[in-house]
């Protein structure tokens, strides 16, 4: 992935955060994003060990100011974890930070000889870390359906299955639409800004809800709004969402996420480590999404599906292209990805039917998918100039203007995951099936179709009202 697009996704982030500096690292090779100034390291013991080994580190070395190593949150909280600030976070530009990188080699030898890991960046954990192509949800006229089309069966409240779902949350008039029915959850925070310009992801946790719902009617589908900063949230505030995401309702049956980050570590997330030990010993299953990187490179949580401790609990969902038989050019791939699902241009639910909603567009997009493929990546700044704005606009409304009739298409490993978690749901209800970790491994076994991803035949998950998309052959590359 080129830097310079990850550059431009990083400025979108930035903008939704302000308050919080953000670094690209590791030394700018754009693999993720982390807060500048911070390390994470779990409380207690740790944490005083981490801090009085950054501060003499700090002190010996006349080129670094110990002067900011520090506690900078609560020693104790749920996900066991505290931020040591070690530097100031408005030094520097984005393209790396110096304490820290400085923090995390301070403990190389001590980390050596405890044998396990003792500090981490604060990473960002994101929808699109990388924004491509994620591309922006294209109108979809309501006559020509949704696909995955509406699955036939029964609502059950007694047997109905539960889905949650972490995400953006819920658009404001969701409950016209009948396909939301079984549907509740929080509210998106901010659908448009001032100027009525649409907010980065929003409709994003509608769009998903609308996948499951789809695919498995007897479903009970509740949207948490955890992730309301264009799809992005800190690794120190993460694993506290998640806590409280299953307290709200309980722990349900299958939770679906479609968020994560690389952090160049085969062994986890620090900032979750607590909500995924928890996990563990719960019946719940955790359908994630792979990430949209083009990389072979762990994303977590979903790697976590390739963890010998958390196979079971764990489901990692990379996407197909539209034909559903090889890999989509940007989903993530490798071992630690499990199952494969489709990923391109699916039609779901954006806005419910109350009346046509105009949407303005500035975000990021390329007038056509860098592979060649057909539909447009929000890879290019300062404004969308892709499909949505050819001709003057789908709906003859001014450039940069789309009118939203309730439906949409939307490509990303993150409505792959969905359809997985609907299958697994569907699975559940056809065969009575109460253990959502039993019925994966079952359907698994009882799935007989395969793609190609990489060259490597993979399992994939096709819903049965899932309808192919035809595929553009990608443009010779210069």
């Amino acid at each position: 992935m080129a830097p310079q697009r990850f550059h431009e996704q990083f400025e979108q982030i930035q903008r939704s955060m302000p308050d919080v500096p953000l670094a690209m690292g590791p030394d700018d090779s754009a693999e993720f994003i982390y807060e500048k100034g911070y390390v994470l390291v779990r409380d207690g013991e740790d944490a005083a060990l981490v801090e009085d080994t950054v501060r003499a580190h700090f002190t010996a070395d006349p080129d670094l100011v110990q002067d900011h190593v520090r506690r900078a949150s609560p020693q104790t909280n749920r996900s066991g974890i505290t931020r040591i600030q070690v530097g100031d976070p408005g030094e520097g530009d984005r393209g790396g930070d110096r304490p820290v990188a400085h923090a995390l080699r301070a403990l190389r030898e001590t980390e050596g000889r405890a044998g396990r890991r003792l500090v981490s960046r604060n990473h960002l954990v994101s929808i699109a870390v990388n924004s491509c192509p994620g591309d922006e949800p294209v109108p979809v006229p309501q006559a020509d359906g949704l696909n995955p089309a509406a699955a036939e069966g029964a609502y059950d409240a007694d047997s109905a299955v539960g889905v949650l779902v972490v995400d953006t949350g819920l658009m404001h008039d969701f409950r016209s639409s009948p396909l939301l029915a079984h549907t509740d959850g929080d509210p998106q925070l901010k659908e448009c800004d001032d100027q009525g310009v649409l907010q980065q992801y929003v409709g994003h946790g509608t769009f998903i809800a609308g996948l499951v719902a789809a695919v498995a009617p007897n479903t009970n589908v509740t949207v948490r709004n955890s992730l309301n900063d264009a799809g992005a949230i800190l690794e120190s505030e993460f694993g506290e969402k998640l806590f409280e995401a299953v307290d709200a309702g309980g722990w349900p049956d299958i939770l679906s996420l479609s968020a994560g980050t690389s952090n160049g570590r085969t062994d986890g997330l620090l900032g979750i480590e607590a909500f995924m030990r928890e996990l563990r010993d719960q019946r719940t299953l955790l359908v994630a999404a792979a990430g949209n990187n083009g990389s072979a490179t762990p994303f977590w949580p979903a790697a976590y599906a390739d963890l010998p401790d958390y196979q079971d609990a764990v489901l990692s969902v990379g996407a197909l292209r539209g034909d559903g038989e090889f890999g989509a050019c940007f989903s993530n791939h490798g071992a630690w990805v499990k199952a494969y699902a489709p990923g391109e241009r699916l039609t779901s639910v954006l806005t419910g039917f109350d009346a046509p909603v105009p949407y303005i567009y500035q975000h990021s997009t390329y007038d056509a998918c860098r592979y060649g493929f057909g539909y447009s990546c929000t890879c290019q700044s300062p404004r969308h100039t892709g499909v949505l704005s050819e001709d003057g606009g789908s709906s003859g409304t001014k450039p940069d203007q789309v009118m939203f009739e309730g439906f949409a298409h939307w490509s990303g490993t993150s409505f792959a995951t969905p359809l997985v978690a609907g299958m697994i749901a569907a699975h559940m209800s056809a065969q009575q099936e109460s253990d959502p970790r039993v019925a994966r491994y079952k359907m698994l076994a009882a799935n007989s179709g395969f793609a190609e991803v990489r060259g490597a035949h993979v399992p994939a998950l096709r819903p049965p009202t899932w309808r192919p998309v035809a595929v553009m052959q990608p443009a010779p590359r210069s």
